[in-house]
């Protein structure tokens, strides 16, 4: 009697190593830029719009915050302590970290055909219309464990690619052109944003975005089970997750 030779089932993992990695170092230098941008913004809690900006000057808005220095009268009696110092050195090297990181995610999805496999959004889900179903589907639970185990979601794909492609782009564009030794070099950086303060009014926007997007992204991953997703995006599968293992 012959003996079938048995299946070889091999075990493709959730996340490639070259996503997981870059994942980990973009969390490390977004978390970096946030808290020292947070400490830069307490020397100046205001916002204009057009090349120059200063206490004198009409604001096109103000954040209620206590400041860092003393001649920002932004309503509160007493200044903060006056980190900007550190806080713009470590924002630079976070940036570059950021910027470096992203060069290698985005050169290795272009050559592996990732963002056109696993973030262009499918046939069905290009129109607004298939778009809009297939979020609904996947809101009200109607989506397959198994297959949901190696795809992205409609609502996944369109903001992921937002981010990669125009929101991350944008920050770091905004960040260069506050930087007079870069504009002094390319002074259109600035000028098409309308000045350096209006960058910076920019480079502050986008920020909110990428943190509503941080915000999102943590709530779905708990909701699709924080442990599992987390485990996958660090040794590449969950372990728990039907269709992990593919014939």
């Amino acid at each position: 009697m012959v003996t079938a030779p048995t299946p070889v089932v091999t075990k493709a993992p959730r996340h490639a190593a070259v996503v997981r990695v870059t994942h980990w170092l973009t969390v490390i230098a977004f978390l970096a830029l946030l808290v020292t941008g947070a400490e830069i913004l307490l020397s100046h809690p205001r916002f204009y719009w057009g090349e120059s900006g200063n206490p004198n000057m009409h604001a096109l808005f103000s954040l209620p915050l206590p400041t860092s220095r003393p001649w920002v009268n932004n309503g509160f009696g007493t200044a903060m302590p006056d980190g900007n110092g550190w806080g713009r050195y470590l924002h630079f090297e976070a940036a570059w970290l950021l910027v470096l990181t992203g060069a290698v995610y985005v050169l290795w999805g272009l050559a592996r055909g990732h963002f056109l496999r696993d973030l262009v959004p499918v046939r069905g889900e290009r129109s607004a219309g298939g778009f809009y179903r297939a979020v609904r589907a996947y809101l009200l639970g109607q989506r397959n464990a198994a297959s949901d185990a190696h795809t992205y979601n409609a609502l996944q794909r369109v903001t992921y690619l937002t981010v990669v492609f125009v929101l991350f782009p944008l920050m770091v564009w905004t960040g260069l052109a506050m930087s007079p030794s870069f504009t002094a070099a390319v002074p259109a950086a600035a000028n098409l944003l309308g000045g350096r303060q209006s960058a910076r009014t920019l480079h502050f926007l986008v920020t909110l975005l990428l943190v509503l997007f941080v915000a999102g992204h943590v709530g779905m991953v708990t909701l699709a089970g924080f442990w599992p997703r987390t485990r996958a995006m660090i040794v590449g599968r969950s372990g728990s997750v039907p269709g992990e293992e593919k014939p």
